[in-house]
């Protein structure tokens, strides 16, 4: 019986980054994009060695699997998340250097494999992947594979399960809901420059300058996923939403803003007692802070902080 040779295993092995950056554009979540790409692997490895010998590309294989893992896993998290408590964002990403730790079995916390890391670009913007978010898993799974990882229609339709045309269509439809829901963020100089502005505003709990650099109808979404305090319905308005982060500050007087990377964008991390308790991406419209996406759920948190983001996280963002 014939055995892989050392050269197809590391070809195999290889393809992981690739696969790890599929699903969380995806699914939106290191944690499944992990699992999807463990149970990849899990079927591949299932597969005699005689079976694995008579696939000419184990890249296109493990990609056609991966995908319709991730199906799957869109069509259960829309239920799981219309269970969620208060509202569900995507788990923000660091720097690579500013990348702590990552899940490991049994929910333990070991230092983050270089080669599962996320690539950082336009397609895991924040504002990217909530749009992301709204799409039906097949228009998802089609964009992505499509527009993002330039995949042909051809392929795409074999890996979805529908034609070509109709890939077109779900790509398209993707696409249409881009234009319409994203906002222009703008050179990554300008917001950091706009970013740091907030920080300071923020932090000296100036009303009228957060007003100044909020626009009118600036919108905050915070998500503690029940275990952290959260605002369970999106902050609107730029005065409500001025007075909303200044009350918390008020009520949290030892909390440490830092500038960070979120998702490839300048953004805000908050510490309390040296534990990450919130990140903070930002949307941009007009020159003015347009869209705030707080996470504050503390296993969206883990590669943020030293400890896993076990440590106690001040409990009254939920105003």
């Amino acid at each position: 019986m014939s055995t892989p040779s050392e050269p197809e295993l590391s070809a195999v092995i290889g393809e992981r980054r690739r696969l790890t950056n599929l699903a969380y554009r995806m699914l939106g979540s290191v944690a499944e994009a992990e699992d999807a790409v463990q149970e990849t692997y899990a079927r591949w490895y299932a597969m005699p060695p005689a079976r694995q010998a008579e696939i000419e590309s184990p890249g296109a294989w493990l990609t056609t699997v991966a995908s319709r893992v991730c199906l799957d896993v869109l069509g259960s998290a829309r239920v799981r998340r219309e269970r969620y408590v208060g509202e569900w964002i995507p788990e923000p990403l660091p720097d690579r250097s500013e990348w702590v730790g990552g899940r490991a079995d049994g929910g333990r916390d070991e230092p983050a494999d270089p080669a599962d890391r996320v690539t950082l670009d336009e397609s895991v913007h924040m504002a990217f992947l909530v749009v992301l978010e709204s799409m039906t898993p097949a228009e998802r799974v089609a964009f992505v594979l499509h527009d993002v990882f330039r995949y042909p229609f051809a392929e795409v339709a074999r890996i979805v399960g529908r034609s070509a045309p109709a890939c077109r269509q779900l790509a398209a439809s993707a696409r249409r809901r881009l234009r319409e829901a994203r906002a222009d963020t703008g050179p990554a100089a300008g917001q950091a420059v706009l970013v740091r502005e907030f920080k300071e505003a923020w932090r000296a709990k100036d009303i009228a300058a957060l007003v100044g650099l909020l626009d009118p109808d600036a919108t905050m979404v915070t998500d503690g996923g029940g275990l952290a305090g959260a605002a369970l319905r999106p902050v609107r308005g730029g005065e409500r939403l001025a007075e909303y982060l200044c009350h918390f500050v008020d009520r949290v007087p030892a909390l440490v803003l830092l500038e960070r990377t979120v998702n490839g964008r300048p953004g805000l991390v908050a510490q309390h007692a040296g534990v990450t308790v919130t990140v903070a991406a930002f949307g941009l419209a007009g020159g003015r802070v347009h869209r705030i996406w707080a996470v504050r759920n503390p296993e969206k948190l883990r590669p943020w902080t030293r400890d896993g983001g076990s440590g106690a996280a001040p409990q009254s963002w939920g105003g």
